[in-house]
């Protein structure tokens, strides 16, 4: 019972973190438009990837270090030049851009590393993690590698079946949309992930300025 509660607690608790606006679901809707509905679950891959990792090292005592004012800034302003250069590129495309409804928009291995790029870009991922995240684990390390293994699962659970909704709506949705939409739906993301580009990198300015 202790296991199956930590196991559903953390699968609705990851909601808290996927459901926010962010450069990873904004992704998601543009590449769902463009590749297909499979397009989110890919990236998750990479995003499950990286946070397996993560877990492992907060297990090993790497907390301390991510709650440093200095770790929040440098992956703030670094994950903002990041997002400002994808926004851009994207800016720049949009006029290029066509609806591609055949086969070969399947996705590929691209996707899973945006999955892990665009979440270390997000500074406040990292936050979640050093503070619920690991309230968490170090609950569910209580009851062995198998609290961590049911926390984990669940955790990864949540956060599929959010962004696999997501990837589902939009990408069956564009056989609705003609290029002209299709362009609007990219350019309000590039427009987004320029919005959050800012506020990370003030975000990070002002945690610098306060060292």
């Amino acid at each position: 019972m202790d296991l199956l509660t930590i196991f559903i607690t953390s699968f609705l608790i990851a909601f808290s973190g996927a459901a926010m606006p962010g450069p990873l679901m904004t992704a998601t809707i543009s590449e769902s438009a463009r590749r297909g509905p499979l397009a989110g679950p890919v990236m998750m891959v990479g995003h499950s990837l990286l946070e397996l990792g993560l877990v492992s090292l907060l297990m090993l005592g790497l907390a301390p270090f991510l709650k440093q004012d200095w770790v929040f800034a440098t992956i703030a302003v670094g994950g903002s030049v990041m997002l400002a250069g994808m926004a851009v590129s994207m800016l720049r495309a949009i006029p290029q851009l066509h609806i591609r409804l055949d086969e070969q928009t399947v996705p590929g291995a691209g996707l899973v590393s945006a999955g892990i790029l665009l979440s270390l870009a997000n500074p406040y991922w990292t936050l979640w993690w050093s503070t619920i995240g690991l309230t968490y684990i170090l609950y569910s390390a209580r009851f062995g590698v198998a609290g961590v293994a049911f926390f984990f699962v669940g955790h990864i659970l949540g956060d599929l079946t959010w962004y696999s909704a997501i990837s589902f709506a939009v990408g069956k949705g564009r056989r609705f949309l003609d290029d002209r939409h299709y362009r609007a739906v990219i350019g309000v993301c590039a427009v987004f992930l320029l919005a959050l580009a800012g506020y990370f990198a003030w975000s990070g300015v002002i945690r610098a300025l306060a060292l």
